[in-house]
């Protein structure tokens, strides 16, 4: 079973390592570091886990229900979901060295902070809607406040 407990912790430390990261990144220099590196992949895997948790256990739910507003918020999510992951995969090939745990911000710094940034609050877009949106609404379903699946 998962509790919301769980999800809102894994939506916490994103949002940590988000904001760390945001802070680290201002500096041209902290890109290169190995502390950099290794916390921006921590976040890249905590994104990944969280995205795979909750598509694989939380939209059942939604999807047997006979009333098509909720059917349609978890057709959202779930297409939501995939657009993230897309976006990710392209941000992970032009910025990353995945087997080294490297970023590549080279020459494209400026660029860089741009997507890095919009990558940051496209998922911290996506964490509020899960909290204010999917999390009460299967809540309310299911009747059960500890866990959402």
């Amino acid at each position: 079973m998962i509790s919301y407990e769980q999800l809102n912790e894994q939506n916490h430390q994103i949002v940590e390592l988000s904001n760390v990261l945001s802070y680290l990144f201002q500096d041209r220099a902290m890109c290169d570091t190995d502390t950099c590196c290794d916390l921006f992949f921590r976040y890249m895997e905590k994104v990944n886990e969280h995205m795979e948790l909750v598509d694989s256990n939380l939209y059942g739910p939604l999807l047997a229900q006979h009333e098509n507003d909720i059917k349609n918020t978890a057709r959202n999510f779930m297409s939501g979901g995939q657009e993230i992951r897309h976006i990710l995969k392209h941000y992970q090939k032009k910025w990353c060295k995945n087997k080294k745990q490297q970023l590549l911000v080279g020459r494209g710094y400026e660029e860089f902070l741009r997507e890095t940034n919009d990558m940051f609050g496209m998922v911290l877009d996506r964490i509020q809607l899960e909290t204010e949106r999917l999390y009460p609404l299967i809540r309310e379903i299911t009747g059960d406040t500890r866990h959402a699946a």
